[in-house]
Parts: structure tokens; sequence; C-alpha cells
């Protein structure tokens, strides 16, 4: 008898206010979260702006949590917390060994790497550091595991823990092989999802460097324009996304509500360049049929797609032909948004919160807009839900990213009953 995996809890930290609710409500005011940059002086930068998560760690944390943790560990222990509370899990010892984590960030530690790089190296004018100037808990932001650690922590689980890093798309690969543990009979709940704080000035410098990042400075709120005529490349955001998935027998069972179903995925590489993209969307396209292919669901069937939509002309005109390559003729009646328009890219924490946008997508019958989307790119000839949230039965959602070093990946959710 086939496993399947279904939602059972959602928690989110995001630009515009923490929790789901707070999250909800953002997007589909179809208001933007992109403002000037406030976590550091970033006067000198080429692009100055960024979606910033108002978060108050004194009032979500014990201060023990806030000095090992990176502030992209906080995210995630914080939404891994409400999604155990929305899941209503209370773990017994036999279901602790049964239960996993899988968790995904890009970068990890960055922030707090540069902080305490700052402050050994005397603003690097020393090249020989004071190693009595950093913390004691410096060595816990050199590799992303304290993520999903904590996050186990928290919850008590016991079973498989690992982190998944594969840049953008790491959200949507740590929910997939969420998927993967409870199909193969590995675990029967996982917590799963991503967090990232990239917003630090090295971050910055290197997206400056390439030239991928807007540069409306004067105008942050409208920055983000995915597939818009005048768009200039992405906003950069940060945050976390945290399901609660579990073998659908064992939610009914303890009586659990269930969200949806996370029914697909799949991921694939270009072989192609390090943050290139061809015009074709081949890879894109392979990865979303896959995911199909998996959730045995029809391409027409496709209700949504949760687009990466970064806001840069490659990607955008890359995504389009993705979209037409696997659902073909239906590409043109399916609703295309990208919230990335709303809460900015927060690289390897973006997936997962895309996909607690498309699980409330299906639970509200609401799909989020397209802020900022006011004169379409003509090479970008889909329905994109411009400015206005549009209500909308979803049956079956497809959610896609991309990725620096050649990542794809797409995961179908597919409302309860609806799958063959």
């Amino acid at each position: 008898m086939t496993r399947r995996a279904v939602v059972t809890g959602v928690g989110v930290v995001a630009p515009g206010g923490t929790g789901t609710k707070a999250f909800w409500e953002l997007l589909t005011s179809g208001r933007t979260a992109t403002r000037a940059i406030t976590l550091f002086d970033a006067t000198g930068f080429r692009s100055r702006i960024a979606a910033e998560c108002r978060f108050d760690a004194d009032s979500a944390l014990q201060p023990a949590q806030i000095a090992r943790m990176d502030r992209y560990v906080q995210f995630g222990v914080v939404a891994a917390a409400e999604a155990l509370a929305d899941a209503e899990l209370d773990l017994d010892e036999s279901g602790s060994w049964r239960t996993a984590v899988s968790m995904g960030s890009a970068v990890g530690g960055t922030t707090r790497l540069e902080t305490e790089y700052v402050a050994a190296s005397d603003r690097g004018r020393s090249w020989a550091v004071d190693h009595r100037s950093v913390s004691r808990d410096l060595f816990r932001v050199f590799s992303p595991a304290p993520l999903a650690g904590e996050i186990a922590d928290l919850a008590g689980a016991r079973g498989v823990v690992h982190t998944v890093s594969t840049g953008c798309t790491s959200g949507l690969d740590a929910v997939g092989y969420g998927l993967r543990l409870i199909e193969e009979g590995k675990a029967d709940v996982v917590i799963t999802g991503a967090a990232e704080s990239p917003i630090s000035p090295i971050t910055v410098a290197c997206f400056d460097a390439i030239r991928a990042t807007s540069t409306r400075n004067d105008d942050p709120a409208h920055a983000s324009r995915p597939f818009d005529l005048t768009r200039d490349g992405f906003v950069m955001g940060e945050g976390a996304a945290v399901l609660v998935l579990e073998e659908a027998d064992h939610a009914r069972r303890r009586g659990a509500r269930i969200r949806c179903e996370v029914s697909g995925f799949a991921t694939r590489g270009n072989a192609y360049h390090m943050t290139g993209l061809t015009r074709e969307g081949l890879e894109m396209a392979e990865a979303a049929e896959q995911a199909l292919h998996h959730a045995r669901v029809d391409p027409h069937d496709i209700d949504y797609v949760n687009a990466h939509g970064s806001g840069t002309k490659q990607n955008d005109r890359h995504e389009t032909a993705a979209i037409k390559r696997a659902l073909g003729s239906h590409a043109y009646a399916t609703s295309v948004s990208s919230i990335k328009s709303m809460v900015g890219h927060s690289l390897g924490a973006i997936g997962a919160i895309e996909l607690a946008a498309s699980v409330l997508a299906i639970e509200n019958e609401t799909i989020p807009p397209t802020a900022n989307l006011e004169i379409p790119d003509p090479e970008c000839d889909l329905d994109y839900v411009p400015i206005h949230a549009r209500q909308a039965r979803l049956d079956h959602v497809l959610s896609v990213g991309s990725g620096f070093g050649g990542f794809q990946s797409a995961v179908v959710l597919t409302r309860e009953g609806s799958r063959r």
C-alpha cells in the first residue's frame, strides 16, 4: 500500500509579520514588505533594499537560545514551534523514534560568521585574529546543521535528522526529501521546511557584484517586480517556514486536521552554468513533469503555479518557457503568481515559504497576487494574477524553484481527496 504524506501543521516567520495569520494577510492584501535595509548601514552598496522580518527574539526565545542561535536558526525554531502547535502534535516515547527533521538553508550562519569575523579581525584590519573577541558558540555557525538539530531538540524528534543545502531550492528539496522519508517508511512524522537570514554586508555585496539585485532604492516597496517589463533584479528577503508532514493514516488515527497532501516532488540539474539559465527551460520543465508523474496528476489538472518568479529577466523568461513545456496548452489557462513580489527572495528559505503560501491558498481558495506587475513583459505571456488576489478552488498546486548551481525543483500539493 502506498504511504502518503499530508500537511497537518504550518508555521511561518516572514517579512511583514511573524505567524501564518500575518503572513497570509500580507499576501492576500497585495502589500509588499520590501523596504530600505535597516539591519546594517547599506550606504555605498549598489542595492540598499530588502524584505526584513520584524522579529523580536527576546519575546520568542530564551536568552540562552538567543546567545547560541544565529538569526536564521531563531527563525526556524519559532516557525517550528508554531507548526507543532498547529498540528497539535504530542510525541510519546515510541513516536519520537518515528519522527524526522528535514530542514534547508542555502547560506546558513553567514550573518553570525560575518559579525564574529569583523570583531575578531578589528574590522578586517588585522590578519592575526583575536580568538578571545568571538563568541564561544562560534563553532555552531560553521555548518547549517544546528538548524535541524535545534528543531529536533524542540520537538523531541529522534528519527532521521538532516539539513539540505541546495541553494535557492533548499526549501523545496527539504520538503521533498521529507515526503520521501514518509513514502519509504522511514518516518511517520517529518518536521520540514527551511530558514535563512542572508541580509548582511557580505551577501548583499556578492549579489551587487553580479548585478542580480534591484537598484530601485528610491522606491523599495515597488522594487520586486516579477514578470514586469520594468524589473531590474530581485530583492533579498529573509525568514522561515516549517510544515509538519504526517503519514496520512497516522494523521487520521489521531484525528489531526489535514490541510492538504504533498503528492509529488522532483529535482534536476541543468549542467549548464553556475548562475546562468537557458531560455528554453528544459531542466525546470523536466522537474515539474517528474513531480507531476510522482503525484499521478495530469498537467491539465494543475489549477495554480506558485512561481519562482525572482524578478530577473533570465529567470522569468526561463520559467515561463518551462511552465509552457510542462503544462502544454493548459499553461495559458493556469493561474501563476510570485509571492517574492511581496516578501522578497530569501534564498534557501523561499521554497518552504512558498509552499506554506500554497498550503494556505488551497485551504482558503485564494491565489496570492503578483504585486507590482503593471507592464507585462511580452515574453512572459501567462496569467500571472497581477496586483489583486483571486478567489479560486485549488485542487492541485505546482510550486517550482530555481537555484544557483543549476538546481531546479518542483513540488505538487493536492487538496485532500483530489488525488487518484
